[in-house]
C-alpha cells in the first residue's frame, strides 16, 4: 500500500490535474460524479426500503443495510475517474495550501462541481427513478418520505454539524482509497468510511440532492426552500469544513507543509 504522505500526494495531484481539465471536460465528470452518487442511493433506497418487516423489529440493520450499499457511488466516481464536489473539497484544498492553485480557481472549480453533481443527480432522481414509478407505491415511497424528512426538518446546527461529519468520513474514503493498489483495495478502501457515514445518518450534499428531489418528485410536501434552506445550504457547508479542514489542511500539514515553507 501507498504511505499515508504517498496517499496525501496522490490526492493532491487529483486536484491539481482537475484543475487543468478543459471545462467542457471538467462539467462532464462532474455531472458523472452526481449521477453515480445518485445511484448508490437509488441501490440503498430500494433494499433498504423493502425491508419493512425485518426493518420494525430491526431498525439498525436497516441503516447498516443502506450505509452498506451506498458506497457503490463513491467507489463508482473513484474508480471511473468522475469528479464529485465533496470529495474535491480535500482535493483543491491540498494544491491551494501548496500554493499551486489560486483561491479564485478553487472556489470556481468548487461551485461548478456542485452545479453540474446536482444536474447529475437529477437525472436519476427524476428520469431514472420517480419518473419510472419506484416510489409511488408503499413500501418504498413512505420509506422514502420518513427518510427525507427527517433529513430536512431538523435544527439548522445539527445539520451543519452532521455535514462535517459526513465528509471527513468521505474524505477518508477517498484517502484510503489512495492506499491501495489493487482494484479490490481501493473498493474496500473507500467502503470502510462512506458506511459508517451512512449509518450513521450524517448529512451529504449531493447524496441529499437525490434523496430529497427524488421525494418532491414522487408527492412528497416537502418543499423545494425548505429543502435548500434548512438542508443543503448547512449540509454543503459542514461538508465544506469537514472535507477542507479535517482532511485537506490536516493532512497537508502533517506531510506537505515543511515542504511549502
Amino acid at each position: 500500500m501507498n504511505n499515508p504522505e504517498e496517499i496525501t500526494k496522490q490526492f493532491a495531484a487529483s486536484g491539481s490535474y482537475k484543475s487543468s481539465m478543459p471545462a467542457v471536460k471538467f462539467i462532464i465528470i462532474a455531472v458523472l460524479g452526481g449521477a453515480f452518487i445518485a445511484m448508490g442511493g437509488l441501490l440503498s433506497l430500494i433494499v433498504s426500503g423493502g425491508m419493512g418487516g425485518i426493518g420494525a423489529g430491526n431498525p439498525g440493520l436497516v441503516k447498516f443495510v443502506a450505509g452498506a450499499l451506498f458506497p457503490v457511488g463513491l467507489i463508482m466516481v473513484s474508480i471511473t475517474g468522475a469528479d464529485l464536489f465533496t470529495s474535491d473539497c480535500t482535493a483543491f484544498t491540498l494544491p491551494l495550501l501548496e500554493r499551486k492553485l489560486r483561491f479564485v480557481s478553487f472556489l470556481k472549480l468548487l461551485l461548478l462541481s456542485y452545479l453540474f453533481n446536482f444536474a447529475g443527480t437529477q437525472v436519476v432522481a427524476y428520469v431514472l427513478s420517480s419518473d419510472l414509478g419506484y416510489f409511488a407505491a408503499d413500501p418504498w415511497q413512505s420509506y422514502l418520505y420518513r427518510y427525507t424528512e427527517a433529513k430536512v426538518y431538523q435544527s439548522w446546527g445539527v445539520v451543519f454539524v452532521k455535514g462535517i461529519g459526513a465528509n471527513w468520513l468521505v474524505c477518508l474514503g477517498m484517502f484510503m482509497g489512495y492506499a491501495a493498489k489493487d482494484i479490490i483495495g481501493k473498493c474496500i478502501g473507500i467502503w470502510i468510511p462512506v458506511m459508517i457515514f451512512v449509518t450513521l445518518g450524517y448529512e451529504h450534499s449531493i447524496a441529499n440532492m437525490f434523496f430529497v428531489p427524488a421525494a418532491i418528485y414522487s408527492g412528497s410536501d416537502i418543499t423545494w426552500i425548505d429543502f435548500i434552506c434548512k438542508n443543503l445550504i448547512p449540509a454543503t457547508l459542514g461538508n465544506l469544513a469537514g472535507g477542507a479542514v479535517f482532511v485537506g489542511c490536516v493532512y497537508w500539514y502533517l506531510h506537505l507543509y515543511s515542504k511549502v515553507k
